[in-house]
């Protein structure tokens, strides 16, 4: 059955979050120093959890947690270093963790980059958006399962409509480099690996979903050339375009309320799960990003080019 709720493209991540009691709860949300990281952050710990906010800039993250503070008068906001393009960082991330770990919002993340590699060779969209969150979700399984109930939140966008995982060549070894399909390849990543953890860790507690936030001006356009974003807008006048707060609220619905109790392996929009999408439309989800196959097929290729 599809789920549905009373929140829309409007709701803000306060609205949604509002009744709800995390206290206890530990959770973590990366790239939470700017955008709608920072506001998933601070919904989550306006109702009483613990957050640590793993970002690769950590003076920036310090700053947003004296803000967060400042907010919702709860001091357990924490700072630690995350870079998810290098493995190494992610690695010391995980060996850092101790105890259970309730909620993990895999939010950060890399928008239409000029071609870059890493050290290792891999496409850095690629490499970022879904290598770096892979390694640090299965890293992060013994706490998660410890939870008794643990949530993981894969942020992913409508870009995913871009182009499925091309699992032939995957770095753009074979064929010409484009930063928008690269992009889509790796937020249709995003939505299998939901898929495929849900699949694999339901004996666990674990659930597993994947959402589009919507279209908001954050950071993560930094690579966009402002006239090409402005050409964007024109193009899609009728997008709403949303504010952090309100862009933040489907990850925050997927990440505490209780509506999503035992919900796992879906993809979400506007705070209400989505449908199939239909050719020639930039809403719902792609058949191949929630096929089973490709999840499976995926997990299987990151464990082995990665571990």
């Amino acid at each position: 059955m599809t789920v549905t709720t009373s929140f829309t493209q409007e709701s803000t991540a306060a609205e949604v979050i509002a009744g709800v009691d995390l206290s206890g709860k530990r959770s973590v949300v990366t790239g939470a120093a700017s955008g709608i990281g920072v506001e998933t952050a601070r919904a989550l710990a306006s109702a009483g959890a613990e957050v640590t906010l793993a970002v690769r800039n950590v003076d920036a993250g310090k700053r947003t947690a004296e803000d967060i503070v400042a907010t919702t008068g709860n001091t357990r906001v924490l700072v630690a270093a995350l870079d998810l393009a290098d493995q190494a960082s992610v690695k010391a991330f995980v060996q850092d963790w101790t105890g259970p770990l309730h909620i993990l919002v895999n939010n950060a993340g890399v928008m239409a980059t000029p071609e870059t590699r890493t050290p290792a060779g891999w496409e850095l969209q690629f490499a970022t958006n879904h290598f770096g969150h892979f390694t640090l979700t299965t890293g992060l399984h013994a706490a998660l399962a410890a939870a008794n109930g643990a949530r993981v939140v894969s942020v992913s966008s409508s870009g995913h409509l871009r182009s499925p995982v091309v699992f032939d060549d995957v770095h753009y070894a074979n064929r010409p480099y484009e930063p928008w399909q690269a992009y889509g390849q790796s937020k249709t990543a995003n939505v299998l690996l939901a898929v495929e953890a849900t699949r694999r860790w339901a004996d666990d507690g674990i659930v597993a979903n994947a959402l589009m936030p919507g279209a908001i001006q954050t950071n993560l356009q930094r690579h966009i050339d402002p006239a090409d974003i402005e050409r964007l807008r024109a193009q899609f006048a009728d997008v709403f375009w949303k504010s952090p707060e309100q862009g933040a609220a489907t990850s925050v619905l997927l990440a505490a309320s209780p509506l999503l109790n035992g919900v796992s392996g879906r993809y979400f929009e506007d705070c209400n799960e989505a449908g199939p999408n239909q050719p020639g439309t930039r809403v719902g989800v792609a058949t191949y990003a929630l096929d089973p196959e490709n999840a499976e097929r995926l997990w299987r290729y990151s464990e082995d080019t990665l571990m």
